[in-house]
């Protein structure tokens, strides 16, 4: 099988738990990734445990650059060097997560009449998958109403690949607030912004810290490796008692399972980490997306009464107070919690897999 997908976290993380799950069921499984040269998925496949091919490949910027100049021979060389790829390793499917490489693998393993599947993380389809989408068997898709960017014929909906560590939470509630030092007795609000910070989240907070300390909420924060050293330097002469700051989580099912409400972007994988958590969330949608494509995931749980939003604008001014009107609020949590329940897949990384095998043996 090749897996093709990366550029950032949510492309990746999706192709490895494909490949995990394939490599538990078939051993002997000779499994080779697509990237792109450059990106982060030439470091982080291999370390775990993956050969990856780098096409030398990259996306159209918004304006006139040297780069976007030498994207039609990036494209043709990528093409031509993905059908060597497709010639040599002869493959039985071809999976694709999303990211710049996914193009010329895709289009040259259908030529071929390859199997071959898309697996869309977000509720907005990006260009690349929507043409893609015309010309593989199947689409599995994280979000309801894809048919407006995919055939529905095509279309399965499976969720999106996320740590199996995150099931059953309610069982390491304990063990959560102990790992953080907290009391079992008083709500917890989780920040996450995401491995390297969300600006304008951290921000928020820093604004609206002496809420926070006043309000007697415990508070796991984390700033993202970017910002760490400057909250830091910023909130040292405060009353952190209840605040815990973190550059990065390592044990996140602690986190979510200590936490009452948590705060975060919109990402797909974020979302559907929350879901499977079975938290009450508020989520702060990144402008700087493809398409706002965050403020379109969000919306589809804020349709469902499944989660709040606020506009990154807005969350200077709101953020904060927001949070802490939700925390004490019970009847708003149970609502939030119990629809953002059913929008949970466990089972997505299985399903996926599941079809990928049924379009091997069709």
């Amino acid at each position: 099988m090749i897996i093709t997908g990366g550029g950032t976290g949510g492309h990746i993380f999706p192709a490895l738990a494909i490949a995990n799950e394939f490599k538990s069921r078939y051993a002997d499984a000779e499994i080779l990734f697509v990237g792109a040269e450059g990106r982060m998925e030439m470091t982080r496949v291999p370390e775990a445990g993956y050969k990856i091919i780098g096409l030398w490949i990259s996306g159209l910027q918004r304006k006139i650059t040297f780069s976007n100049l030498l994207f039609p021979f990036k494209l043709i060389s990528s093409y031509f060097k993905a059908r060597g790829i497709i010639k040599q390793f002869k493959p039985n499917a071809v999976i694709g997560t999303g990211g710049y490489a996914s193009g010329p693998i895709l289009l040259a393993a259908t030529s071929k009449k390859i199997p071959s599947l898309v697996q869309e993380q977000n509720s907005y389809a990006g260009l690349t998958n929507k043409r893609l989408g015309e010309k593989v068997q199947k689409v599995c898709v994280a979000y309801p109403e894809m048919e407006n960017y995919f055939p529905k014929s095509k279309i399965v909906f499976t969720g999106n690949p996320v740590r199996k560590d995150i099931m059953d939470l309610d069982s390491k509630r304990e063990k959560g607030n102990n790992h953080f030092g907290f009391s079992t007795n008083e709500r917890t609000l989780l920040i996450l912004g995401g491995s390297l910070g969300a600006r304008t989240i951290n921000e928020s907070v820093l604004d609206g810290i002496d809420k926070l300390i006043d309000s007697n909420v415990q508070v796991i924060w984390q700033t993202g490796k970017f910002y760490y050293e400057s909250i830091k330097a910023q909130v040292q002469n405060k009353d952190l008692r209840r605040i815990r700051i973190h550059d990065f989580l390592k044990q996140m099912d602690l986190a979510y399972a200590a936490s009452d409400v948590v705060i975060s972007r919109a990402g797909a994988l974020s979302i559907s980490e929350i879901c499977l958590a079975k938290r009450p969330c508020i989520l702060v949608p990144s402008p700087n997306v493809a398409e706002d494509h965050q403020t379109k995931n969000a919306m589809m749980l804020v349709k469902e009464g499944a989660a709040r939003m606020i506009r990154d604008r807005d969350a200077k001014s709101s953020l904060v107070s927001e949070s802490l009107k939700l925390i004490y609020d019970q009847q708003a949590c149970d609502s939030l919690r119990k629809n953002i329940t059913r929008l949970g897949k466990p089972r997505a990384t299985e399903d996926i897999v599941d079809e990928i095998e049924k379009l091997i043996e069709a």
